[in-house]
Formats: structure tokens, C-alpha cells, sequence
């Protein structure tokens, strides 16, 4: 048994100062403030270790690398015990002089041998199951004073996964690369998540440190310098944050409390997050405090939420919106953006905090991904069945973002949607890649290997066109060849209950049921997936055609007046064929625009009893952009309009604007035009 009391030194527990966060080590002008919710315990002492002693102490290093908790009877290093005080609802608080950034804590409970972190440390040097480290986040210099935030209108998303961004997988390295996301035409980086996880790589949605950014990618400084670059670029930040469960490794708030979780709802990953009652109160508090913590500490933009058809909560306001709405206040004249991952596509989510919504701006659509998807592959086993891919299902993605507004899923056997009347199409997300649905698959390929070229140009023209948010996922801009494959460092049992968990779970593709295809399936918990995922600098130079056609399709997105006003009201559509679309964007003034896709062979049109075909009174139709482009590996696009009808190549996209009748070219049967893009971008 450790002796009570202070171990060295002269630290002595002052009364509590005024805290800015409700849980966590605060540095204040009389030392370091101390508050822990522990209801199960009723003694609780803080031992703290200075920086120099914690940094040289092998004892610390090897718990770390053991994922053990941390013996205090193995450090070389003194130790300095103090006893908090209980305050109410179980919490215990105290100030302890002599602390300085970078001591390192953790707190022994009741009679136990052992340190435990802090479950809201700011920092895990040695992961979470080492010690935790004090951090004073007022030394850190911000140049963005004058950044307004970002609302979602007219952004671009770009996710990414910094382990796996850069070669060296860090903040720094990620920086480096923040001048080129801008000039590809990104606005906005969604970051996967970054809370303490174990092991050595992850994605990150096992997060058992909500407040430590985890010490794989740098040190706390360094995700703030790395916002700040990204402000000084214009580009926003937004974090991808998880509040529907806790990693089951290395965790130890059980130590703690019982009252974390709740056996009231089941949960697909680990036991539900308790939101509800008394006993929730400080659990909700923890997360609330969670959500203004990144951006005031931190200054991110916003948050997308993973999963939040399994934030279970009854109360009223709704945690998500409880949340939401001190994160703004957070953010004060800042904007903040957020938007959440909901499978079942519950508007509620959109919906304002008094209406007991989440008072999230976006969500993502799936809907479009698996429609698209077959559209490119020609293939829709398992949750892609209930899609066809057809025409008039792009079509709908377009005019009203979710597919399923309440029908019946014949893949889930129960009615799956709500409706998104009343909602601007900004309000959903929609994408061709990201890091579910990639890793989705045997092998992490990208969706540009799974189709031909042509009619991934079709696509994008499509997705990057129509008034939906876009998300890249990271390397897409140019075509990355490396793929995305789930990877998590966990040893043993659970590294085989990983392993099993993931063949299972693509076993519901048919050609991944078969023992040779699970052969082949790379091991999550190996190393050499993980590094299999990094991206290769050198794609950028060889994907130039992809590139360019992304940075065009995004210039015309942001400069052309009418696809900058993203207004899913003003565009109808109809199928030419069940592998062709025809978009209409209207304007008042007959500025009109249209959009042909088309996926399979040369189309002709005629005769042409089609309204959207006729241009705006003394108004013609002239090329204004092509995905059949030698600039993107392509030939020269021939006139569409003939005098015999519309021909319309095959596997291209086309846009067509409103001119002056004069202007417009004269609809002749051999007559070739490049119609070039008029987009001018520099490699």
C-alpha cells in the first residue's frame, strides 16, 4: 500500500478557485485547480510529478507501451499526494500550489495501489493509460483574431485522417499542405477524430480521453497551430467528435463512476453514453463542456458527430442540442458549423434546439453515395440494393437530397428517411468517397478504380454541380491510388474479436462470404495496413488530368452565378434514358444553364418534345464547359445540337449556357466546337 499524504515537496491543497471547465487540471494564479466526478469513491487524492521527473522516469514510458495502468509503486520519481475535497454530486476539488505546465497527475482512488488518468485530461503523453499532463492553454500566440468561422453555405468539405495525410502523420506535416487543399478549392477540413485512443494507430473512434488530443500526431500546440495556419489560409476546421460511445481499451472511467453509461439502450459498438436522470447530470455536463472546449481552447469551427442515431436521450433540451447551443455561445461572434452522421436520415437533427432538435446545419447523405455507386460499378449487393442508380434517382438526390423520406427499405425491412421539405439543399451532404464507405470493401480501393474515367468525370460533374454540400475524402482531389482499409492497434483478444467483427460484417457482400475472399482481407490490427493507407505525395503530380477536372468543376461551383446560388428550388430534371440525366438551372433573367450527364454509350435525341431543351426567349444555347476535354484525358466534345437532334456523347458531362441569340451557335450537323472549359486554373 502507497503511503497518504505528500510524498516530497511543499504542495498543500488550497481552496478551489474559479474554474473555466467543470471537470480537469486548470492552471489559475494560485497553482493548479483539481476536479474529478468520482461517485463511487470516497476518498480521492491527487499525486502529481514534476515535468523533468515524468519525462526521464523509464517507469512511465513502460506503462505506456504496457497499456497498463500506471503503478505508482514503479516510478523512479517522487510523487507528490494531496487529498481533494468532496463537493457535491460527487465530485471531488482542490487547488494545488507549485504546478506548472507540464507536471504530469493522474489520481488515486479510495485504497487502491494505483494512478488512474484523468478522464478529462488535456493531454496523454504516454497514452491513456499513462499519466495525464497539466496544460496551460494561454501561452499559445493565435494570429486568427480577425477569422469570422464558417456557416456551411457555399463550402467545400474535405475529410482527412491526419495519421494518415502525410507520410509523417502529424500536425505539422499536415500544415504544410494547407496552402494546396485551398488552391484545389477546399474551404472547410472535416478531421477524423483525435481524442486519446490507444495503440500506436487507429481511426480514432475509440476515444477514451474526450479532452487530450492524442499525443500520435503532436503535441497540444500543434493542433493549434495547425488551426491557425488553416485560418490564416481560409480554410475552417471542424472535428469529428464522438458522443455516442467510449472505447472499451484502456478505458477506466468505471474506476470512476458507474453512472457513465446505461444499460436502458442498446448500443452497436459498446454500452450507451447515460444522458438521462440525476445520476446523467454530470455525464451531459462532462460532454457539454467537451463541445466548448475545441473550439474555445482550440478555436475548430464545429463539429461533425458521429453516429448520432446512437446518442440515446429523452430528456429535454436533446444532449446534441444542449451541446450545439453552448458551442455556439462558445464561439461568440464566430460562425459555427455543424453537421452529424445519421443513418436512419432524421431530419430532427436539423431541427432548432426548442423544437428538442440538434440545431445542426448539415447531415450526411448516404442516399447519394449508394446511388452513385451502382450508377459507377453497375453492382448493388447488400445496402446498396435498395438503390438502382438510376436517372431519375440522381435526379431526386438533386432536387431534394435523401432518397428514402419514409418508404419502406427492403434491405433493413423497415421504413427508413424523413422528409427534407422545407430544408435548403446545403443542409445535406453528399459525396462519392469517404472513409466508411471506401473501407467498406475487400480491398479500400477508391471509387475511380472501380469505374472507368469517363464516367467518373460524368459524376463529378454531377456532385460537384448540383447545390448539395460537397465532401471530398483526403487524396481524392487527384485521384489517390493508395487505399483506406480499417486499422486499429489492438493486441489479443481483442485484436481477434476486431478481426472477426470486420469479416463479419463485409460478409454481408456476397463475394466477401466465400473463406478464399476472407483470406485475402487485410488484418486490421496490422501494422502494415495501417501504412498501406498513407498517401503518396507523388499521386499529386501523376493525377494532374483528375486534379484539374476537381479544381475546374469547383471554380465553376464558386464563380458562375448560377451554380453559386446552390438553389435545389430553381433546377428540375428528367431522365433522357435510365443511364442519361438532363439538369435545368433557372434564372429569372434567362441566364439558364444545363447540365447533360450521361454514364452510357452516345445518346441521340429525337424528336425533341422536351421543354427543358428550349432555351430562354431570344436566347440560344452555347458550350460553356465539357468533361470530354483533352485537359482531363479526353478528346474535344462535338456540338450537341444538330440538325437532325441532340447527340450526346457517351460517359461525358456537359454544361450549356443561355447567350444571346447571336452568340449561340448555329445547331449544324458537322460543325465541331472544342467547347472548351473556360475555366482557367494553373497545375
Amino acid at each position: 500500500m502507497l503511503p497518504r499524504g505528500r510524498a516530497v515537496g511543499t504542495s498543500k491543497l488550497e481552496q478551489p478557485t474559479e474554474r473555466h471547465f467543470p471537470v480537469g487540471a486548470e492552471l489559475g494564479p494560485t497553482g493548479c485547480s483539481f476536479r474529478v466526478w468520482a461517485p463511487k469513491r470516497s476518498r480521492v487524492e491527487a499525486g502529481v510529478v514534476a515535468a523533468e521527473c515524468a519525462a526521464s522516469s523509464p517507469a512511465l514510458r513502460r506503462t505506456a507501451v504496457d497499456r497498463m495502468p500506471a503503478e505508482v509503486a514503479q516510478l523512479d520519481c517522487a510523487i507528490r499526494f494531496v487529498e481533494l475535497r468532496p463537493s457535491s454530486d460527487g465530485y471531488f476539488e482542490g487547488t494545488v500550489d507549485d504546478v506548472v505546465a507540464g507536471d504530469c497527475y493522474g489520481f488515486r482512488l479510495d485504497d487502491s495501489s494505483q494512478l488512474f488518468g484523468d478522464p478529462a485530461s488535456r493531454f496523454q503523453p504516454w497514452g491513456p493509460a499513462g499519466l495525464s499532463q497539466v496544460v496551460d492553454a494561454t501561452t499559445f500566440r493565435w494570429t486568427d483574431q480577425d477569422w469570422p468561422g464558417i456557416d456551411g453555405e457555399g463550402d467545400v468539405l474535405y475529410e482527412m485522417h491526419i495519421g494518415t495525410f502525410t507520410p509523417e502523420g502529424t500536425w505539422r506535416a499536415a500544415a504544410e499542405q494547407l496552402a494546396e487543399l485551398k488552391r484545389a478549392g477546399m474551404t472547410c477540413l472535416e478531421v477524423m477524430p483525435v481524442a486519446e485512443f490507444p495503440g500506436n494507430f487507429g481511426w480514432g473512434y475509440d476515444g477514451v480521453s474526450m479532452f487530450a488530443p492524442t499525443r500520435l500526431y503532436g503535441e497540444p500546440d500543434d493542433f493549434r497551430a495547425f488551426v491557425d495556419r488553416a485560418h490564416a489560409e481560409g480554410l475552417g476546421v471542424i472535428l469529428d467528435v464522438v458522443y455516442n460511445h467510449f472505447g472499451n481499451i484502456d478505458n477506466y472511467l468505471g474506476q470512476f463512476s458507474d453512472d457513465y453509461y446505461t444499460n436502458r439502450y442498446q448500443n452497436e459498438w459498446a454500452a450507451a453514453i447515460n444522458f438521462e436522470g440525476p445520476t446523467g447530470r454530470p455525464v451531459r455536463d462532462f460532454f457539454v463542456a467537451n463541445a466548448r472546449y475545441w473550439i474555445e481552447e482550440f478555436h475548430v469551427d464545429g463539429y461533425r458527430f458521429d453516429a448520432t442515431q446512437c446518442v440515446y436521450d429523452d430528456s429535454t433540451p436533446y444532449i446534441l442540442g444542449e451541446a450545439t447551443a453552448a458551442a455556439r455561445q462558445a464561439a461568440g461572434n464566430r460562425r459555427c458549423y455543424f453537421l452529424g452522421e445519421n443513418e436512419p436520415q432524421d431530419v430532427v437533427h436539423l431541427r432548432p434546439v426548442e423544437h428538442r432538435g440538434s440545431g445542426l446545419d448539415a447531415l450526411w447523405n448516404d442516399d447519394f453515395h449508394h446511388s452513385a455507386t451502382v450508377r459507377l460499378t453497375g453492382k448493388n449487393p447488400a445496402y446498396y440494393s435498395d438503390y438502382l442508380g438510376c436517372a431519375q434517382e440522381l435526379i431526386d438526390c438533386v432536387k431534394r437530397g435523401f432518397l428514402y423520406q419514409g418508404q419502406r427499405s427492403q434491405w433493413q425491412q423497415k421504413p427508413r428517411g424523413t422528409p427534407t421539405s422545407g430544408f435548403s439543399a446545403s443542409a445535406f451532404v453528399s459525396f462519392l468517397q469517404n472513409h466508411d464507405q471506401i473501407a467498406n470493401s475487400a480491398t479500400g480501393e477508391r471509387i475511380l478504380q472501380l469505374t472507368s474515367p469517363g464516367r467518373y468525370r460524368a459524376m463529378a460533374a454531377l456532385w460537384l454541380l448540383a447545390p448539395q454540400t460537397p465532401l471530398f475524402f483526403q487524396g481524392q482531389e487527384y485521384g489517390a491510388s493508395t487505399p483506406f482499409l480499417y486499422f486499429a492497434d489492438f493486441a489479443g483478444e481483442a485484436a481477434a474479436a476486431v478481426d472477426r467483427g470486420r469479416k463479419d460484417f463485409l460478409a454481408q457482400f456476397p463475394s466477401m462470404r466465400l473463406p478464399e475472399e476472407q483470406a485475402l482481407l487485410a488484418h486490421p490490427c496490422d501494422e502494415r495496413t495501417f501504412a498501406r493507407c498513407r498517401l503518396d505525395p507523388s499521386d499529386r503530380e501523376r493525377g494532374g488530368a483528375v486534379y484539374d477536372l476537381h479544381k475546374d468543376l469547383l471554380q465553376l461551383r464558386r464563380d458562375d452565378p448560377i451554380f453559386a446560388r446552390r438553389r435545389a428550388d430553381l433546377i428540375d430534371g428528367v431522365p433522357l434514358s435510365p443511364d442519361a440525366v438532363l439538369l435545368r438551372y433557372f434564372d429569372d433573367g434567362g441566364d439558364d444553364r444545363l447540365l447533360f450527364v450521361n454514364f452510357g454509350g452516345d445518346l441521340f435525341i429525337a424528336p425533341t418534345p422536351l421543354p427543358l431543351l428550349s432555351p430562354p426567349a431570344r436566347r440560344g444555347w452555347a458550350p460553356l464547359w465539357s468533361s470530354d476535354h483533352p485537359r482531363y484525358g479526353s478528346e474535344h466534345t462535338p456540338p450537341l445540337e444538330t440538325d437532325s437532334g441532340w447527340r450526346i456523347p457517351g460517359e461525358a458531362a456537359i454544361v450549356l449556357n443561355a447567350v444571346a441569340a447571336e452568340k449561340a451557335p448555329a445547331p449544324e450537323a458537322h460543325r465541331r466546337t472544342h467547347a472548351a472549359s473556360t475555366i482557367k486554373t494553373e497545375r
